[in-house]
């Protein structure tokens, strides 16, 4: 093990593959369906939950991980080498995972470890956290790693479309009177991240019109440079993901090899199914 350990958590919704290949530790957000609590990714997927929720008519809570989790995942750290631990949360705008994460390391007080708030999520989070990985393998300190991290979030950007709002009225994500709205005029809404939370960017009137939105403003947000990272996101939407994949080839020079990206149980269930986007990181 590299004597600096990456962790973060499966709101940054990367492949468990992916992460395995790059020694990053994703602990788990809780998903629970009434009394039955769920290790996000590891107990159950995305087919899994909508499943149940279509079943049941009714959508699990998440919850994210407690302090005894994060330390479980700072001590398993260091038990296997490592000298320094470098962890980074989804948005603290959205979840309370940071506060669990920070509260771990007090638990440790001996230990070196430094907890980053990325004000991302999904994917957006996840390439911050790939960057910071990459640059501990190639040798840079903690503070170079974070600077990595932090530089590449600034330069990346997520674009998503929803066939409705829904879900995320029903999670608190989004005002329910703006998700009203969206349901009484039958419009279909673009979705960014600023300032470390989601945000309604458009309402256009059909899924075709939206997907072209997203592929228009990835094409805006890129300007003619190059693209360092890129992912595709759905929520439980594989194939739609891979459809949006090629109008966003046809549109943009992007890199051969992406990430194909699953939104976590944990995620998918605030977005509900049908969702797909975009994460990409810009050049310089």
């Amino acid at each position: 093990m590299s004597r600096i350990a990456i962790i973060t958590d499966t709101d940054a919704s990367l492949p468990l593959e992916l992460a395995g290949a790059h020694a990053i530790v994703q602990v788990p957000i809780v998903v629970q369906f009434g009394e039955e609590s769920y290790r996000d990714v590891y107990d159950l997927d995305s087919a899994a939950t909508f499943a149940r929720i279509d079943r049941e008519d009714q959508l699990p809570t998440t919850a994210a991980p407690s302090p005894g989790d994060f330390r479980a995942a700072y001590q398993s750290a260091f038990d296997g080498g490592a000298e320094r631990v470098l962890c980074f949360t989804v948005s603290a705008e959205v979840s309370a995972t940071y506060a669990a994460a920070v509260s771990a390391r007090g638990l440790l007080p001996e230990r070196d470890i430094t907890v980053c708030d990325t004000r991302s999520l999904s994917m957006g989070q996840g390439l911050m956290v790939l960057a910071a990985a990459r640059a501990v393998a190639d040798g840079a300190s903690v503070e170079e790693a974070m600077e990595v991290a932090l530089d590449t979030g600034d330069r990346t950007h997520l674009f998503a479309a929803l066939p409705t709002l829904k879900y995320l009225a029903m999670s608190g994500r989004v005002g329910h009177l703006v998700a009203g709205m969206a349901t009484l005029l039958d419009v279909k809404p673009v979705l960014t991240i600023r300032e470390g939370k989601l945000d309604l960017l458009e309402r256009v009137r059909t899924l075709k019109r939206s997907w072209e939105r997203v592929v228009a403003l990835c094409v805006e947000a890129v300007g003619g440079h190059s693209i360092e990272g890129f992912a595709t996101v759905h929520a439980n939407a594989e194939e739609e993901a891979r459809q949006l994949e090629g109008l966003l080839r046809e549109a943009l020079e992007v890199p051969v090899e992406i990430i194909h990206a699953g939104l976590n149980p944990g995620l998918a269930v605030h977005s509900g199914a049908g969702m797909v986007g975009a994460a990409f990181t810009v050049g310089k």
